[in-house]
């Protein structure tokens, strides 16, 4: 009877909050990795070259890491629903203000401020399901969670792509594209506003039983998992297990994030190569004309929205598939490396094939990289103290992301350098490759 409360009451708050955070992560993921799609816009109307999009992309992280950790100490006095709807709120605003931008120096200030404005968010869920999910359920929620940023890239190539063929009077296409982008997430804030709750006491959508229950169940969770006697926060903070995570994470951001901003290039180098238009380009051409797209501008427009999406598509049936193997089959560190081993794989072929190929592998590389961020997760928040678990979720998050800044840096200067990004994705399956031995060194001290 016991069990069967506390499995009643963890599914109620999964089918309560679930659906709702993986929808505000995908409008989040959409508007932060949606300049990806008007990179030749920012270029020939405000003279963005490669390597200052890059800058500007990576700016975002820098934000995002100096606020991070007090976002979630906010979040922890305000309370989850407060802070939450705040955030949204003011990230929407900054996000439709990109569309206005009228040079680099604007760009780079909206980055960094669009940055800070989100930093709470991603961690501030994190802490949420530490607040109110057992442990054992916190892997797939995660995994149902995180799938969110995949869903977001699977929608994000065909919405934006559908998005820039409009011409409504006043602004470019390009804009119109960044402003309803931007608005739907201030119209999402309010539903957030609605359905959630800060504290397992709010939910009247629970019963007292399965209130008193949860409470319980995660209250012996943290004092099990608490160091005994008094602690030194920022000793913990700066430990080497946590430092460990934190290097592992921007691995694993470094390879994503790559991606992220550079993937529609690297399609469009794949349309643009000198090769019979059959198979899966083929077939996704003649799809884009099915739907009624005749102008070849347009159809390579079009074309590269859904082939954008496919990679990710795949990761979502990764990420979940790893999570219910993990577990099932207990021990985490093995499945990150693992998942980190896949990604490295198919990093390197990449690099060295042609770009149907290298598509194609990337595809294969996306199953890996973002299946281990998933799975990353459930190991510092399993072996945090409890004292510290807001701000080192934090710290975790705003370091690691710090790989979203450098990798668009990086192959915005190789791309800019050599013609070409393909030499930069030999450097991300040796860091995946390094990584994955990395998870294994990482050995939180047994609690006395």
């Amino acid at each position: 009877m016991h069990e069967a409360n506390l499995q009643s009451a963890v599914s109620k708050v999964k089918w309560r909050v679930l659906p709702l955070f993986v929808v505000m992560f995908i409008v989040n993921y959409i508007d932060r990795v949606n300049i990806s799609f008007i990179k030749e816009q920012l270029g020939a109307e405000l003279g963005i070259g490669d390597l200052a999009y890059g800058f500007g992309a990576g700016l975002f992280f820098w934000g995002y890491a100096l606020l991070e950790v007090p976002s979630n100490l906010a979040l922890e006095r305000l309370g989850a629903r407060r802070w939450l709807t705040i955030i949204a709120v003011v990230w929407g605003a900054l996000a439709t203000g990109l569309a206005f931008v009228r040079n680099e120096n604007e760009f780079y200030v909206l980055r960094f401020a669009l940055g800070a404005a989100e930093a709470g968010f991603f961690p501030g869920v994190i802490y949420y399901f530490t607040r109110w999910l057992p442990s054992a359920d916190r892997g797939k929620a995660m995994a149902i969670f995180l799938s969110g940023s995949a869903i977001a890239t699977v929608l994000s190539g065909p919405l934006s792509s559908y998005l820039l063929q409009l011409r409504i009077p006043g602004l470019q296409p390009w804009q119109w594209m960044i402003v309803f982008e931007g608005i739907f997430s201030i119209v999402m804030a309010g539903v957030m506003w609605l359905m959630l709750d800060s504290h397992i006491a709010d939910a009247g959508w629970l019963t007292p039983s399965e209130r008193t229950l949860l409470e319980h169940t995660l209250e012996g969770e943290r004092a099990q998992a608490a160091a005994p006697g008094h602690v030194d926060k920022f000793a913990l903070l700066t430990s080497p297990v946590v430092l460990g995570f934190c290097g592992v994470y921007f691995a694993i951001q470094l390879t994503i994030y790559a991606v992220t901003f550079w993937l529609p290039t690297i399609i469009k180098e794949m349309l643009a190569t000198p090769a019979p238009h059959g198979g899966l380009l083929g077939l996704t051409e003649n799809f884009v004309r099915w739907l009624g797209y005749s102008d070849p501008k347009a159809v390579s427009l079009m074309s590269t929205g859904f082939l954008n999406s496919m990679p990710w598509i795949v990761s979502i049936f990764g990420m979940i598939l790893a999570a219910y193997a993990a577990a099932r089959w207990k021990n985490q560190q093995a499945w990150v490396a693992a998942a980190l081993v896949v990604a490295g794989v198919g990093m390197f072929v990449a690099g060295l094939s042609s770009p149907a190929i290298a598509f194609g592998a990337i595809c294969f590389a996306a199953l890996g990289f973002k299946s281990a961020a998933s799975l990353f997760w459930p190991i510092p928040q399993h072996h945090l103290d409890p004292r510290i678990a807001a701000a080192g979720i934090a710290l975790i998050n705003s370091l690691g992301n710090l790989g979203g800044w450098a990798a668009p840096i990086a192959f915005g200067w190789i791309k800019q350098s050599t013609g070409s990004i393909y030499i930069g994705l030999y450097g991300l399956a040796f860091t995946s490759l390094l990584t994955a031995a990395l998870v294994f060194l990482i050995r939180p001290a047994p609690k006395a």
